[in-house]
């Protein structure tokens, strides 16, 4: 390792990332040693068809937001970005040949992308094969468990098994200790299975109950007398077109007596909490990554943020208040975009020459303050892990409208380091 290298990873430890952070660089960090005009070319893996359209279409709002922020305060060192999307489909084969694309047909600098842990595991593998860094913006467990590989990062949003240990303890202490699990019978849904059932034993708690659900299930009633007489807290997270089926059915199943309901919000992102049927929600949890609606003491930056993708206090698209967002993850986009640039900046990227000194450059990054780029609140990034530890929010449904009630502390998120990826070669 040079001795530039070291200091620049210190610069990036001190300073974390965002449009503060970069200007306050000194000129080695941000110099480009090879000046172009060619803009930068992202190759955006986005789920345009399959189960996962409803993120993808928010993926794309808020990835071009980004674009445009970054392009209109002067690019990465003086180039523009130029997204370059290709739909896998929410399919991990069709994932791992948009790769191929990015890398031999578009000539792109990096990929970035995609939601479903499933695609996300079909395509890292092809990444690390063609060295091309690979930004994934989705929830699993897959990239700090290890099985993937250098080229992978997911530096913009928490992964699954941080967001179910920090919030346990509040499920635990205020909604009850026995607990039924129902979930998407695939990679996301058993990271929940897992982490959660851990996370609720730790707090004193005792899972009664697991029920997996295929995700491209269109009916649950079936599902529903299996929940077990005993339970306290019905855990739910299902996510795919039939998500306003499940919640409706299950509101059907119970009537008026229920269990106390802690839902994961992918189970309603983009599904309006007022819409009929789902009245039985009033007084249930949720997690979000995001709070979709405003809250009285929202930032300047959450202000800001609404406003370049066009959102509006309730988490609709001001276009269209039928339009709702996928607020609780798509600003993962936002902040992985602004996480490349800072990377991109302190590396003096100028090509693919240089996507090993990208790589190093995020690893080397720490603590990430608030701000316009990250707006979701500060973060924490473990380099050895390619894992980003955020704040998580608990709301709950009161007059058909999300309250937010609990904010998670970073601390309470972290857990021990299962892999060391810069001990991998690049």
């Amino acid at each position: 390792m040079t001795k530039s290298t070291t200091t620049r990873r210190g610069a990036l430890k001190t300073l974390g990332t965002g449009a503060a952070a970069a200007a306050t660089l000194p000129l080695w960090a941000r110099y480009t040693h090879a000046q172009s005009a060619a803009p930068i070319k992202v190759g955006f893996q986005v789920h345009r068809t399959g189960i996962g359209a409803a993120y993808g279409r928010w993926y794309d709002r808020t990835t071009q937001a980004a674009a445009k922020k970054i392009n209109d305060e002067g690019g990465i060192n003086g180039r523009m970005i130029e997204i370059v999307a290709e739909d896998d489909g929410t399919d991990p084969k069709r994932g791992a040949e948009v790769l191929e694309k990015f890398e031999n047909q578009h000539g792109c600098d990096i990929a970035f992308g995609t939601l479903f842990s499933h695609v996300v595991v079909g395509s890292a593998p092809r990444a690390g094969e063609l060295k091309l860094p690979y930004f994934v913006v989705s929830e699993g467990h897959h990239v700090a468990s290890g099985m993937l590989n250098r080229y992978t990062l997911q530096p913009g949003i928490t992964d699954v098994k941080s967001q179910v240990q920090s919030m346990a303890p509040f499920v635990m202490n205020n909604l009850g200790k026995k607990v039924t699990m129902v979930f998407p019978d695939y990679a996301f849904g058993h990271d929940h299975r897992d982490f959660f059932s851990a996370a609720v034993e730790a707090s004193g708690g005792e899972v009664v109950g697991l029920i997996p659900i295929p995700p491209t299930e269109t009916s649950f009633t079936k599902y529903f007398p299996k929940i077990p007489r005993e339970t306290e807290v019905l855990y739910h997270v299902m996510v795919g077109p039939a998500v306003l089926t499940f919640v409706k059915e299950l509101g059907e199943f119970f009537g008026p007596s229920r269990p106390e309901i802690f839902g994961f919000i992918d189970s309603l992102e983009a599904v309006d909490i007022a819409s009929p049927g789902l009245e039985f929600l009033e007084g249930t949890y949720f997690w979000e990554g995001m709070p979709r609606y405003a809250q009285a003491n929202q930032t300047e930056y959450e202000k800001a943020y609404r406003a370049a993708v066009g959102v509006d206090d309730t988490g609709a698209s001001v276009s269209d208040p039928k339009d709702v967002s996928t607020y609780a993850h798509m600003f993962g986009c936002w902040e992985t975009l602004h996480t490349i640039k800072a990377g991109m900046e302190a590396a003096g990227y100028a090509g693919p020459g240089d996507r090993a000194a990208l790589i190093e450059a995020v690893e080397a990054m720490s603590i990430i303050p608030e701000g316009f780029d990250h707006p979701q609140g500060a973060k924490v990034f473990n380099g050895k892990t390619h894992q980003v530890f955020g704040h998580q929010y608990i709301s709950r449904v009161e007059d058909g409208r999300l309250a937010l009630q609990h904010r998670t502390s970073l601390g309470e998120g972290f857990y021990p380091d299962e892999v060391d990826y810069t001990t991998q070669p690049l």
